[in-house]
């Protein structure tokens, strides 16, 4: 039999199980059926999808992973799609990736079949698919492609990041073997599944290892953290805003639930912070608090993960570590030389088998992106003492929020369709919490005047909480005088 290494993988973990949810359990072999089942029913008389795009638009768990196998098994490609985008947004991702199919739970088939309607996209309704007629299912090769993530860019529009089933293979066996996954481990599963983080980091790791997956479908605070205190997880995966906020709720704790939870969080294994820069001061609070040292790593959609902080070695405070296995690095200066030496800033470069195949639909795009076979990421780095620290960005038209890359461009045109607004500019503020806020300078036509409520339920539906989260959109007024200047901006809070 001919499958895909994850698949015959996930045969031999067949009774361990893969998901816990309460009371509730999926087993490997569970999971292995169910995307059978699956993969039938999206086959239909079919005998390959021949990588048509298959959307997914369902929370992580049990029945997103049996979803996501079951379109690779029959041969298509995936494309996620964020839960809580706009309709345009969802439109944009289905036309231009051409799908054929989109897959969904009943409550979101609700949502997007009025789209698909439109379309003439095939809606399959994952809740009604009980059992499919059994078909053999195509043989699939490594080197076909896999997986379209939406990034956005430095363009007003998202590319589709295209990667191979060997590509996500290389991205998982690298951090399986530098952070020393086994089937010892256990996980929870709070990030969004339209990307990587949560995709290949948790996600496809822990079920590459015969691991246990305890999902979520958010964030939830006071759940996770009695979890935490019964010792449910040996590794904890979040974004620098979420350790903020579990540092806000120990440190306002009673103090027996504090030293239970912080017993909790002391005793995991791992602790991995990653999709935008962990502040040190945060690093170091909350080794204060838990004596855990967060493990800080580097990556983008279209490499996976490139550099990581040590698993067995120093976790040093602002610096994302060394290449991970298997990947290569290097630093090159805006005038093309290879920098060889330490302390010596260039922008960061990346090769190895993890490296994504192209932007879908995208060539010039995809060369402009790589120097010869090296992908140029557009992140500015220092080597110190062996290890990389990142500077930021090249390019100021990417702003990385709470997790979230966002583009500053794609805002700014959202933003200049509202009728009372003439100019605008989107810039990313440090902040502690977020690590960027979203700030918005705007000027008004004819000296209009619009309140800020107005402007944030205006926002609400063009612009989605994955685009811009609307608590860190801030704006920042430029009234005008008699004269017609502007003057001095008085900054409020758009949320």
């Amino acid at each position: 039999m001919n499958e895909l290494p994850l698949i015959t993988r996930a045969r031999s973990h067949g009774a361990a199980i893969a998901f816990r949810s309460g009371t509730t359990t999926h087993t490997y072999q569970d999971i292995l059926d169910r995307s059978d089942a699956l993969a039938s029913a999206l086959l239909g008389e079919a005998d390959d999808l021949k990588e048509s795009r298959v959307a997914l638009l369902l929370p992580g768990g049990f029945e997103y992973v049996a979803a996501q196998w079951s379109i690779w098994r029959a041969g298509g490609i995936k494309l996620p799609i964020c839960l809580s985008a706009t309709e345009p947004e969802w439109e944009y991702a289905l036309t231009d990736s051409s799908v054929s199919i989109v897959v969904a739970d009943a409550a979101n088939a609700a949502k997007i079949a009025p789209l698909c309607a439109r379309l003439g996209v095939r809606l399959v309704d994952i809740d009604a698919i009980t059992s499919a007629p059994a078909k053999t299912l195509p043989q699939i090769t490594s080197d076909r492609r896999a997986m379209i993530l939406y990034t956005s860019g430095t363009t007003s529009k998202p590319k589709g990041v295209v990667t191979t089933h060997a590509n996500i293979q290389a991205q998982i066996e690298s951090l399986v073997q530098a952070w020393e996954w086994s089937a010892r481990d256990r996980i929870p599963l709070f990030l969004p599944m339209h990307h990587i983080h949560g995709i290949i980091n948790v996600t496809s790791c822990a079920l590459w290892s015969g691991a246990m997956i305890e999902p979520f479908a958010r964030f939830d605070l006071n759940a996770i953290l009695n979890r935490v205190r019964v010792d449910a997880y040996t590794l904890f995966m979040a974004v620098p805003t979420i350790y903020v906020k579990l540092i806000q709720a120990l440190e306002s704790a009673s103090s027996e639930d504090r030293a239970a939870i912080i017993g909790g969080f002391k005793r995991m294994r791992l602790m991995v912070s990653g999709s935008a820069a962990l502040p040190a001061s945060v690093h170091e609070q909350w080794t204060a608090l838990t004596g855990q040292k967060l493990l800080e790593r580097y990556g983008m959609t279209e490499i996976g993960m490139a550099i990581s902080n040590l698993y067995h070695g120093e976790r040093r405070p602002g610096a994302v570590g060394a290449p991970l296995p298997g990947v290569e690095v290097r630093l090159k200066t805006e005038g093309g030389q290879i920098i060889t030496a330490e302390d010596e800033p260039g922008e960061i470069q990346v090769r190895g088998p993890g490296v994504f195949a192209a932007y879908w639909n995208r060539p010039e795009a995809t060369a402009e992106t790589f120097d010869g076979d090296w992908f140029r990421t557009g992140d500015m780095a220092v080597l110190e003492r062996g290890y990389y620290r990142i500077m930021g960005r090249l390019s100021v038209d990417i702003i990385k929020s709470g997790g979230y890359k966002l583009s500053a461009l794609e805002i700014e045109a959202a933003l200049l369709e509202h009728p009372l607004i003439d100019e605008c500019a989107v810039i990313g503020l440090p902040d502690d919490t977020w690590g960027e806020a979203v700030t918005a300078v705007c000027v008004f036509k004819d000296n209009a005047t619009l309140e800020l409520k107005t402007l944030r339920e205006w926002c609400k539906d063009r612009l989605s909480v994955y685009k811009v989260p609307q608590s860190l959109l801030v704006v920042n007024e430029l009234p005008r005088n008699a004269m017609g200047k502007v003057t001095k901006p008085a900054v409020k809070a758009l949320f």
